[in-house]
C-alpha cells in the first residue's frame, strides 16, 4: 500500500501508546524484506534531536546520517558528496519518528522546515500524536503530498484474547483473565476497558501479568482504579520491578535487585528529562555530574586527577631511584604539583569554545592560544625549578619548551574538552597510499617547525637551552613528534562498513582511540619537554632528572589528550555517580540488561526508554516518595 502512494509520503497519527513507532519499524522491515536492487532504503530517524531554530531539516538529515552511519563518511570509497547524493537522488526513505517529542514551540517550525527544504516528491514517513500534529498544521499547514493514517482503538475482546493466549494454559492467571473479561462484559466503559484500548497498555499488561505471577483480576477493582489513568500508573509502576523479579528468578547470580534497578532507572529518566531529550547518550553523562558540567570545574577535576597520578608516580620513582634525602623528595613532590597547573587554563578555556571544526589553520591558532595560557601557568614550576639560572635561559625554559610541547599535543588531538560525538571506528589499513602521503606531509611540517623553533633559540641568544653535544635535536624532536602525530591521524580515520554502531561498540571504540591518543601524546609532549629538563645546568644527577622529566611530562601530555575524548569524561562521571549510589558501577552492563528486558530500546549508539510514557512516569518518581508495588 505504501508503494502504491503517488509520492510515497505518509503521516502516521494516533494517541500516545497507539503503536506509531512499532508501525514505523514494521514498515521498515517490510520495505527491506521486499526491496528490489534500485528501490530506496528506509532509514529510521528520531526527531527528538532536531532543532529547527539551529538547522534546517535537510542539514539535520545530513548530520544524523554522518553520525549514525559513519562508514559513509569515507570520501575515498563513496565520494565526498555521498550523503547529499543519497538525499537528492531519493535513494533513502527517511522514517521520521516522533514529531511530538519536540518541544511544543518547535513542532510547527519542524514541519515547515520539512516542506521548505525537502522536495515535495521526496519519500517520507512521519509519526506524531494526533493532537500535536493538528496544532502544528493549524500554524504552518500539512506535510505536502502526504497521505494520513490513524489506527482504530484496540477492541477489549481482542486485547483479552491476546493476553490469555500469552499466559500459560495451566497457570492460575487464566482464571484472573476470565474474571476480568466477565467484569468488562458487564461494564464495557470500566477504567480497565478504556485503558486496554491502547497497544502500549496491552503490552504492559502482558509484561506485568501474562509472564508473571501477578493476578490480573485486580484491574476490576473500581476503588483502586477509578480512572484509566490509575490503571496506566499501576502498570507503569509494576513494570520495572516485575521484569527484574522474573529475571532474578531465571538467573539469580546475574540479575539486579529490583528495587536497586528501579532507583537507577528513575535517576536516569530524571536526568534525561531534565536535559529535554529522549536520548540516553553515554558521552553526555558528564553533563549530569556537577563536578564536570562546567568548564572551570572540569579543569580542576582534571587537575586533581593528574596531580594524584603525578604524586603517585613521583612516590614510586623516589623509592625506585633511591632519592637520598627527604628535602629532595619534597622538592620533586612540589614540582610535580606545580607542573599540573599547566592543564587548568588549557582545559578551562577550551571548554568555553563551542565550535569544534577541525580545520588545520583554526586548530593551529587555537592550540597556540591555549599553549600560551599553559606556558604562563607553568611559571610557578619554572620559578621553583630554574631559580638562580641566567635570565635568558630561564625565560626560554619556563615558557618556550612547555608551550611548544603543549602546542604539538593540541595540534594532534584538538581541544581538550568533551566532544559533541564520540570517536567512531577503529584503526584500519585502507587507502594506504593516501595515508602515507598525508603522514609524510605532516612529518615534514612538524620537522620544519621544530627546526624554526631551535633556530630561533640560537638567533635570540638562547643557545645554552639546547642540550650539548652533536645530536641534531631539532631533527630528532621533529621526527619523533611528527611520527606520533601521524599515528594520531591514522587512528582517527572514519569508521568502516564493518563497524556496528551500538552503545557498547561506541564506548569500546572511543576507549581504544583515547588510550592510543594518550600514549602517543605522552611521547609528543615528552620529547621537547624532556630535552628542556636535561640541561648542562640541571642537578648533579641528570639520570634521575631525566626519568622524572619523562614520567611527569608524559602524564601531562596524556592528560591533555585524554581530556579531548569522550570515554575519559564518561568514566570519571560514571565513577563519581556510582560512588554516590546514583548509578551502578557496571553501567553499560546494566543498560544492556534493561534493553534485553524491554525497558530500553536502542537507536544506534544511544538508548531510549521503551516509550515516552515510561520515561515521564519514572522521572516523576524522583519527586514523589517511593512505594513498594503490590
Amino acid at each position: 500500500m505504501f508503494r502504491s502512494l503517488a509520492r510515497r509520503r505518509l503521516v502516521v497519527l494516533g494517541p500516545g501508546g497507539s503503536g506509531k513507532t512499532t508501525f514505523a519499524l514494521l514498515l521498515i522491515l517490510a520495505l527491506l524484506r521486499t526491496r528490489a536492487a534500485e528501490d530506496p532504503v528506509p532509514v529510521l530517524f528520531s526527531l527528538s534531536s532536531f532543532d529547527p531554530a539551529r538547522e534546517c531539516a535537510r542539514s539535520w538529515l545530513r548530520r544524523r546520517l554522518a553520525a549514525d552511519y559513519p562508514a559513509i563518511a569515507d570520501a575515498d570509497t563513496y565520494g565526498a558528496s555521498v550523503i547529499e547524493d543519497l538525499l537528492t537522488e531519493h535513494r533513502l526513505i527517511p522514517i521520521l519518528d516522533g514529531l511530538d517529542e519536540l518541544p511544543e514551540h518547535c513542532r510547527a517550525a519542524a514541519l515547515a522546515s520539512l516542506n521548505d527544504t525537502l522536495p515535495s516528491d521526496t519519500p517520507l514517513v512521519l509519526t506524531c500524536r494526533t493532537t500535536d500534529y493538528t496544532c502544528a498544521v493549524q500554524k504552518c499547514g500539512v506535510l505536502t503530498g502526504a497521505a494520513v493514517l490513524e489506527p482504530a482503538p484496540v477492541r477489549t475482546t481482542d486485547a483479552l484474547t491476546l493476553l490469555k493466549l500469552a499466559t500459560p494454559p495451566e497457570a492460575p492467571r487464566q482464571h484472573g483473565w476470565n474474571d476480568l473479561a466477565k467484569h468488562l462484559d458487564h461494564q464495557p466503559q470500566a477504567p480497565a476497558a478504556q485503558a486496554l484500548t491502547s497497544p502500549l497498555m496491552v503490552a504492559l499488561a502482558r509484561s506485568v501479568y501474562a509472564d508473571n505471577d501477578n493476578d490480573p483480576a485486580e484491574l476490576a477493582d473500581a476503588q483502586r482504579f477509578s480512572t484509566p489513568a490509575d490503571v496506566e500508573r499501576h502498570l507503569l509502576d509494576a513494570l520495572v520491578p516485575t521484569l527484574y523479579r522474573r529475571a532474578r528468578q531465571q538467573h539469580p547470580a546475574r540479575s539486579w535487585d529490583p528495587r536497586q534497578a528501579q532507583r537507577y532507572l528513575t535517576q536516569l529518566a530524571a536526568w534525561v528529562q531534565a536535559q529535554g531529550t529522549y536520548d540516553l547518550a553515554w558521552w553526555q553523562l558528564y553533563r549530569w555530574t556537577p563536578a564536570l558540567a562546567k568548564p572551570w570545574r572540569r579543569s580542576w577535576v582534571w587537575f586533581l586527577i593528574t596531580c594524584a597520578a603525578l604524586l603517585l608516580t613521583t612516590s614510586i620513582l623516589v623509592v625506585v631511584l633511591d632519592v637520598p634525602s627527604w628535602p629532595e623528595d619534597l622538592r620533586w613532590f612540589c614540582l610535580s604539583v606545580l607542573e599540573v597547573l599547566i592543564n587548568v587554563p588549557v582545559l578551562g578555556l577550551s571548554g568555553l569554545i563551542t565550535k569544534r571544526q577541525r580545520s588545520l589553520a583554526r586548530t593551529s591558532v587555537l592550540a597556540a592560544v591555549l599553549s600560551l595560557s599553559g606556558s604562563l601557568a607553568a611559571t610557578p614550576a619554572g620559578l621553583y625549578y630554574y631559580h638562580g639560572f641566567p635570565g635568558k635561559m630561564f625565560v626560554a625554559a619556563i615558557g618556550a619548551m612547555p608551550g611548544f610541547s603543549l602546542w604539538l599535543v593540541l595540534l594532534g588531538v584538538g581541544l581538550p574538552s568533551p566532544p559533541c560525538m564520540p570517536s567512531r571506528g577503529r584503526p584500519v589499513r585502507q587507502n594506504g597510499r593516501r595515508q602515507l602521503f598525508h603522514a609524510l606531509g605532516l612529518l615534514i611540517s612538524v620537522i620544519s617547525i621544530s627546526e624554526i623553533v631551535f633556530a630561533g633559540y640560537t638567533i635570540a641568544g638562547y643557545a645554552a637551552v639546547i642540550p650539548p653535544g652533536t645530536v641534531p635535536w631539532s631533527l630528532v624532536i621533529g621526527t619523533a613528534a611528527g611520527i606520533s602525530l601521524a599515528v594520531l591521524n591514522w587512528v582517527r580515520n572514519p569508521s568502516t562498513a564493518d563497524d556496528v554502531a551500538t552503545a557498547m561498540s561506541s564506548v569500546q571504540a572511543d576507549r581504544l582511540i583515547s588510550l592510543i591518543s594518550g600514549a602517543a601524546c605522552a611521547m609528543v609532549y615528552n620529547i621537547p619537554y624532556g630535552a628542556l629538563r636535561v640541561m648542562p645546568w640541571t642537578p648533579s644527577d641528570p639520570w634521575r632528572t631525566t626519568v622524572f622529566a619523562a614520567v611527569n611530562g608524559g602524564l601531562l601530555g596524556a592528560a591533555n589528550a585524554l581530556a579531548a575524548h569522550s570515554w575519559p569524561h564518561y568514566t570519571i562521571a560514571r565513577l563519581l555517580l556510582a560512588a554516590r549510589g546514583k548509578l551502578p558501577w557496571r553501567l553499560q552492563t546494566f543498560l544492556a540488561d534493561a534493553h534485553r528486558l524491554g525497558i530500553l530500546r536502542q537507536v544506534g549508539p544511544v538508548y531510549q526508554f521503551r516509550h515516552a510514557h515510561l520515561q515521564h512516569h519514572l522521572a516523576a518518581g524522583c519527586k514523589r516518595p517511593s512505594h513498594d508495588t503490590p
